[in-house]
């Protein structure tokens, strides 16, 4: 099937440099583009091997709109396979997660190994002696890759590789992500927090590094921490803030808090890592297995806050994946990331701190969820179209590397997100 994409002629009345018309967020032929075009044809994040670490534990994820499983056999072998009976095309895993070695289809009982292999059907004799089952294994993903157990999938049989989508900046932060683990491996036990808002998929996106709102949409959270743990969060997303906002190129972006911690010497997200006790075990740990240069380069980094396109967020101590539903209706799934071989108190104030912001109940994720709403709501005005995406375009740095730099309170990374999004979604055509 042909991706549907838009007239180079039309996106160019959609999309200038410094703002978007308010129609990406809310047209429906657009939404329908995106899913089978960035969605159905480029790599999606599926979810990471962690979350199904032993065998026989599975997920349910989606590429776009399309459902799947990711699942571990009992060989240890992580698989991802279309949710789809091959007889008559239900649902053949309803639960989110759970542990079994066979998926079963509810309408006629075909059964399949966890794997995807079918392995029985009921009454056989009616399909008579040339019926192969291994015909009828479930489908597959055309293209499945991984990198340091981030599984992500493609529809299309071709096309560029994970490599190239994810590229060396990406993968350089996911290191610094994993690396905050002595073994380099997280562990994702902790359970998921979800929500759902009534808006556009690509507000959750661009928000990941947009920092200019955080003192300002946030300032009950600012105020509660720094009244209650005397900590203050303002400084880094400030105008005066030595950290940037990132492009990255291939419509990822990044919040870079290292050149403000390299200068004030921490912030909120590794103070737990600077104490005494158990902490100072733990970064003898880092000094251990990556020796004192790395360590610091990983506790200066405090993991990242970065979004990978078009549906990935590695930050704060999690993964997040986001599920766009309709063109006005989104679902956000939160997994926190846990880190292996560290002391019980780093790992449960991981958890505490995301606890505090990201989930519903949360002071800070309630608030991203609630604009996101307001933002649809405000695009049914047109008298103005347009929103305005132009805060620092005179004092970005463009750089060898592909990335684009700013002040952290600026729009490089909004901006970073619609110039790929109007590469990947142009027909080529100029017309």
């Amino acid at each position: 099937m042909t991706a549907k994409r838009l007239a180079a002629a039309d996106v160019a009345e959609l999309v200038l440099p410094d703002r978007v018309h308010g129609r990406l967020y809310t047209d429906s032929e657009i939404f329908e583009a995106e899913m089978e075009t960035i969605f159905e044809q480029g790599w999606v994040f599926i979810g990471h091997e962690r979350e199904v670490p032993n065998p026989g534990d599975f997920r349910t994820s989606y590429i776009g709109r399309q459902p799947v499983i990711m699942s571990r056999d009992t060989d240890d072998e992580v698989h991802v396979v279309m949710n789809r009976c091959t007889h008559r095309a239900s649902l053949v895993c309803m639960e989110e997660s759970g542990n079994s070695r066979t998926f079963r289809c509810p309408y006629h009982q075909w059964t399949f190994r966890n794997s995807g292999k079918l392995v029985g059907v009921p009454y056989p004799n009616g399909y008579g002696p040339d019926f192969d089952k291994s015909e009828f294994d479930l489908a597959r993903p055309p293209r499945i890759g991984s990198y340091r157990g981030f599984l992500f999938a493609s529809m299309a049989p071709d096309g560029p590789s994970l490599d190239d989508h994810i590229g060396p900046l990406v993968k350089e932060q996911i290191d610094l992500f994993l690396d905050l683990s002595p073994l380099g491996e997280i562990e994702c036990t902790g359970g998921v927090n979800r929500f759902y808002y009534k808006g556009n998929w690509k507000f959750q996106l661009d928000n990941t590094a947009d920092f200019y709102h955080v003192n300002l949409l946030h300032r009950s959270l600012v105020d509660v921490l720094a009244e209650q743990q005397g900590i203050d969060i303002s400084q880094v997303s400030s105008e005066n803030s030595e950290a940037l906002n990132v492009s990255l190129g291939g419509g990822h972006t990044l919040m870079d808090i290292r050149p403000y911690n390299r200068k004030h010497g921490g912030h909120v997200r590794d103070t737990v890592l600077r104490g005494g006790g158990p902490q100072g075990d733990y970064i003898n740990a880092l000094k251990t297995a990556y020796g004192e240069e790395r360590t610091e380069e990983l506790l200066v980094a405090g993991g990242t806050h970065m979004a990978v396109w078009p549906n990935l967020g590695v930050l704060s101590g999690m993964i997040r994946r986001i599920r766009p539903i309709s063109v006005d209706l989104t679902e956000v799934i939160l997994t926190p990331a846990l880190l292996k071989g560290v002391p019980e108190q780093v790992n449960t104030a991981r958890l505490r701190g995301h606890e505090s912001f990201f989930p519903p109940a949360g002071m800070g994720g309630s608030d991203d969820q609630e604009v996101f709403e307001r933002v649809q709501l405000g695009l049914q005005a047109t008298a103005n179209p347009w929103m305005y995406i132009g805060r620092g375009m005179h004092r970005e740095t463009v750089h060898e590397n592909g990335s684009i730099t700013s002040q952290v309170t600026d729009e490089a990374n909004v901006r970073g997100i619609f110039r790929h999004w109007t590469e990947v979604m142009t027909d080529g055509t100029g017309e």
